[in-house]
C-alpha cells in the first residue's frame, strides 16, 4: 500500500518566528549621521586650535588688568572687571574719545571702499561681458592687483605716495599741474584719501571676480527679448542684470564689509605702528593700545567690542536680506 505524504506547509512564516526571512540589513543610523561629521572633524579642529581657543584667551584677558608687568604669566594679572569696558566706552575720556573717533574713521572709510569696490568691479564685468578682441587678456590685468600678496602690493604704494620722489606727486604735481606744490600722502589729512585708494585698488578685483561669474548665469535670451522691447542698455542692467545679480551682491557686500572694516595689513604696512589720526582705522588703534601702549587688557575689551558690534551688524544685514528676498520671492 503506498502512503503519500501530506502536503508542505506553504503558508509564509510568521515575523516573529525564528526562521522569518531577513532582508538585507541598512546602514545603522548612528554611521549615517556621523559619516558627515567624520569628514568635518579637521576642519572643527583647526577652527577650534586657530579661532576658538584664541578668542575665549582673548576674552579672558579682557576682564583683567594685563599690562607689560604680567606678560610673562599673564593668567597671575590682577582681576579688573568690567573695567577695561568702561574705560572703553567713556567717551568723555582720552581712551574713550580715541576709540570714538577711530571707529567714525573706519565706518566712513569702510562705506566708501565698500561702495568703490563694488561699482568699480560691476561696472567692469558688465563691460567685460561681450566678447572683443583681448578680452581674455584685459581680464587677466584685471585680476592682478587680486592675485599680488599684501605686502608687495602696499609696499609700492607706499613708494609711490613718497613726498619728493613718488610717482604720485609726480604725475599730479609735475606733469599735470594740479597742485601747488608736492602733497605728503602718508601723514595728515591726505593719509585718508591715500589709504582710500589702495584698498579700493586692491578690493574692486575680487567684487569683479564674484560679479562676473554671477552674471554667467543670466541667460543670453533675457537681453535679446529687452532689446526687440526697445531697452536699451541702462534699462536691462537696471531691469535685468541687477535683479538677477541681487543673490550674488547680498554675499558680496556682507564679504567686503567684513574685509575692509578688519583690515590691519594695509595701514600697518602703509603707516607703520601708529597710523594717522585721519587713517587710524580701529584695526591699527587697537593694535597700538595692546602692542605700542602694552595694554592688552583695554586692547582685548576694544577686540571684544568690536567682535560684538560685527556680529550684529551681520545678524541684521542677513536678517534684512532674507525678509527682501522672501518679499521679492512673493
Amino acid at each position: 500500500m503506498t502512503t503519500t505524504a501530506p502536503p508542505a506547509d506553504t503558508r509564509p512564516a510568521p515575523e516573529h518566528s525564528p526562521g522569518a526571512a531577513r532582508g538585507p540589513r541598512r546602514p545603522g543610523r548612528i554611521r549615517r549621521i556621523g559619516l558627515p561629521y567624520l569628514l568635518l572633524l579637521p576642519a572643527l579642529l583647526l577652527e577650534l586650535l586657530v579661532h576658538l581657543v584664541p578668542m575665549v584667551i582673548g576674552v579672558t584677558m579682557s576682564f583683567k588688568e594685563l599690562t607689560q608687568f604680567y606678560i610673562r604669566e599673564w593668567g597671575a594679572a590682577p582681576w579688573s572687571g568690567t573695567d577695561n569696558y568702561r574705560l572703553a566706552v567713556d567717551f568723555h575720556g582720552a581712551v574713550g574719545e580715541a576709540l570714538l573717533h577711530s571707529f567714525l574713521v573706519t565706518v566712513v572709510f569702510t562705506l566708501l571702499s565698500v561702495s568703490l569696490c563694488w561699482l568699480i568691479g560691476t561696472a567692469a564685468a558688465v563691460y567685460m561681458q561681450d566678447a572683443f578682441r583681448g578680452r581674455g587678456l584685459l581680464r587677466t590685468v584685471f585680476l592682478v592687483p587680486y592675485a599680488l600678496p599684501v605686502y608687495a602690493a602696499v609696499i609700492t604704494w607706499a613708494f609711490m605716495f613718497q613726498h619728493d620722489n613718488g610717482l604720485v606727486n609726480h604725475v599730479l604735481h609735475d606733469q599735470l599741474h594740479l597742485t601747488d606744490k608736492p602733497s605728503f600722502w602718508l601723514i595728515g589729512d591726505n593719509s585718508f584719501y591715500a589709504l582710500l585708494t589702495v584698498s579700493v585698488w586692491k578690493g574692486w578685483p575680487f567684487a569683479f571676480l564674484i560679479v562676473m561669474a554671477g552674471l554667467q548665469n543670466i541667460p543670453r535670451e533675457l537681453y535679446e527679448a529687452a532689446a526687440l522691447d526697445g531697452a536699451g542698455m541702462w534699462q536691462q542692467i537696471r531691469r535685468i542684470t541687477l535683479p538677477s545679480l541681487r543673490p550674488v551682491n547680498q554675499v558680496l557686500v556682507l564679504v567686503l564689509f567684513l574685509w575692509t572694516f578688519n583690515d590691519f595689513n594695509t595701514p600697518y604696512v602703509l603707516f607703520g605702528k601708529s597710523a594717522p589720526a585721519a587713517a587710524d582705522l580701529i584695526s591699527i588703534h587697537i593694535y597700538q593700545s595692546s602692542f605700542v601702549t602694552w595694554n592688552f587688557g583695554t586692547g582685548s575689551a576694544m577686540s571684544v567690542l568690536l567682535l560684538l558690534f560685527l556680529l550684529v551688524v551681520t545678524g541684521a544685514y542677513l536678517l534684512l536680506t532674507s525678509r527682501g528676498r522672501r518679499t521679492a520671492d512673493v
